[in-house]
């Protein structure tokens, strides 16, 4: 009897993990509805299988990213920021016995970061893209939460880790990539900041992009 209750209590616990993911995924961080407040200010998250990213417009009269990072990311129109595991990033795996090693690591391992990126000379054609109206206070927060997601070194220089020819640059980013912390809850703490609605567990690129409700 004893042994079956040894077995009991740890398989209810992992039983119960899907569930209480999947609650978390469905309840929002606030209970707030985002006001309407047009679109000079505006933000959007793009879904791309199961990562996320933030994507705004280049400049605007709150801020200029021309000012902030090289040519060949600001001369388009938009520009699209994510974070993720580096080395999954910068060198993706295409081979199963490469994917299931690395993916693991990525999982229960803490790893280093780097933010990607990229310039769109439009709203980028990805599975899923949601545009929001914000504040230009919401704004300047969500911008300053991305400034500060960038590792920099003891002069204030970003660390770059690519060449930005090409349109993507990869640059060493604060933070370390796990299980707990993953490309999309970046993603929503992002969009906490702005006042964007977000899911209470943000580790599903679907629930991310449930919460945020399109006005633009």
């Amino acid at each position: 009897m004893k042994l079956k209750r040894c077995w009991v209590v740890p398989l209810s616990v992992v039983l119960s993990i899907p569930i209480l993911l999947t609650a978390g995924s469905l309840i929002p961080r606030s209970w707030r509805t985002s006001a309407q407040t047009g679109c000079r200010y505006k933000v959007c998250v793009t879904r791309t299988d199961i990562h996320t990213n933030l994507v705004v417009p280049v400049q605007n009269e709150a801020v200029n990213w021309r000012n902030y990072l090289p040519e060949p990311l600001t001369r388009s129109q938009y520009i699209g920021f994510g974070w993720g595991e580096r080395d999954w990033y910068m060198n993706p795996p295409t081979r199963l016995e490469e994917i299931v090693p690395r993916g693991f690591q990525a999982l229960f391992l803490p790893n280093d970061a780097a933010m990607r990126v990229q310039a769109h000379d439009r709203l980028p054609d990805h599975d899923e893209v949601k545009c929001i109206g914000v504040e230009r206070s919401q704004y300047l927060a969500l911008v300053q939460f991305i400034k500060q997601s960038f590792q920099r070194t003891e002069q204030g220089k970003l660390i770059q880790l690519s060449d930005p020819a090409t349109g993507t640059a990869f640059y060493e980013a604060t933070g370390s990539y796990s299980i707990l912390r993953n490309s999309n809850h970046w993603t929503a703490d992002g969009l906490d900041v702005a006042g964007i609605n977000t899911p209470l567990w943000a580790g599903f690129s679907p629930a991310v992009m449930h919460h945020v409700q399109a006005t633009c």
